[in-house]
């Protein structure tokens, strides 16, 4: 048994450096060392032996399987080598000018959300986040909107399995926390996704992003939310941009409007993104209901103030002339590394 295992071995490296070709060598491997291979068959032998003879044998039928693995494995490293056409004599060129990496850049919602922090900073803003994950209480209840409003309908809301839990439908979730945490007078702004069931076209998602913003002190009137949104969208689209306020109605704002921009995308003409009305609803907003000042702990008698919630995604469509809301979220490469 020991002489037909030497025997074996001779034979099997001589075909094996013979090899010039991958496909030759894997079918040398599995000749040899296959599960129906030479040296399977002998090493099955080995249980008919004699005892005193089955260690020494076992040991040289492992030992030569270990060195042929490793001459097929260093066999093989050449030959892919040779067939991807890389010689062993090959150098490398060191002052030749390296691959660039691909590297990363922001998203456009980053971009505009970025710009925002700044501008809303720059006027005395906090820039405050908060959870996505969201009770009722918070994203419904504090803002005047009790269990049998529209808004709550579960078609429109995504509930979670924990009772009392929810996708947060808007970033007017932080009014009261912030109101709560920080008292008045306030101003700050809550940036971040939003989530809706919506059925979605060019100008609808059910994943968006939104600004929320917040000023509460002595006094406050739609005159300074005018003043405060005409500031914005100059400073974003760095030029005067038409707007219109609508009578609207949202139960967390008393009186309640809807501001619309003139669309950037036709220039007021009539197109998909605008419904061809030339007008894009932007944001709500209004002066702040007095049932949310008391769910923060303030008194309405002594303080006052407007919110509004901006579509910072549409804001976007509107910066880039994007015409079709779905791209922004869809990872399509060919579309983000415009920007």
């Amino acid at each position: 048994m020991l002489n037909e295992l030497i025997k074996l071995k001779n034979q099997a490296f001589k075909e094996i450096k013979k090899s010039g070709a991958l496909k030759e060598l894997k079918k040398l491997e599995t000749k040899y060392l296959g599960r129906k291979g030479e040296m399977t068959n002998i090493l099955r032998q080995v249980k008919d032996l004699a005892v005193k003879e089955r260690p020494k044998v076992g040991q040289l039928a492992n030992q030569i399987k270990e060195e042929l693995q490793q001459v097929i494995k260093n066999i093989e490293f050449e030959l892919q080598q040779k067939e991807s056409g890389v010689k062993e004599s090959a150098t490398v060129d060191v002052t030749l000018p390296g691959d660039r990496p691909c590297l990363g850049h922001l998203h456009p919602n980053t971009i505009i959300q970025q710009q925002l922090e700044d501008v809303f900073a720059r006027m005395g803003f906090l820039v405050l986040e908060g959870p996505e994950v969201e009770s009722e209480y918070y994203n419904f209840e504090a803002l005047n909107i009790p269990a049998t409003h529209p808004a709550r309908d579960i078609q429109d809301t995504f509930y979670l399995t924990k009772p009392g839990l929810v996708m947060r439908t808007q970033t007017s979730n932080q009014q009261v926390r912030a109101i709560e945490k920080y008292g008045a007078p306030l101003r700050a702004i809550f940036p971040g996704r939003c989530f809706r069931n919506e059925a979605t076209d060019v100008s609808h998602e059910t994943t968006f992003y939104q600004l929320e913003g917040l000023m509460i002190g002595k006094d406050i009137s739609i005159a300074n939310l005018v003043a405060v949104m005409k500031t914005l969208l100059k400073e974003v689209f760095k030029r005067e941009v038409k707007v219109r306020l609508r009578p609207g109605y949202f139960p967390f704002v008393e009186p309640g409007f809807e501001l619309d921009i003139n669309c950037l995308i036709c220039e007021g003409k009539g197109c998909g993104v605008c419904k061809q009305t030339g007008w894009v609803e932007l944001l709500p907003c209004g002066l702040v209901h007095p049932k949310v000042l008391e769910s923060g702990g303030l008194d309405p008698k002594e303080w006052s103030g407007f919110a509004f919630g901006l579509g910072l995604t549409r804001l976007v469509m509107m910066k880039y002339g994007i015409d079709d809301i779905r791209l922004l979220q869809s990872g399509d490469l060919r579309f983000l590394n415009q920007f």
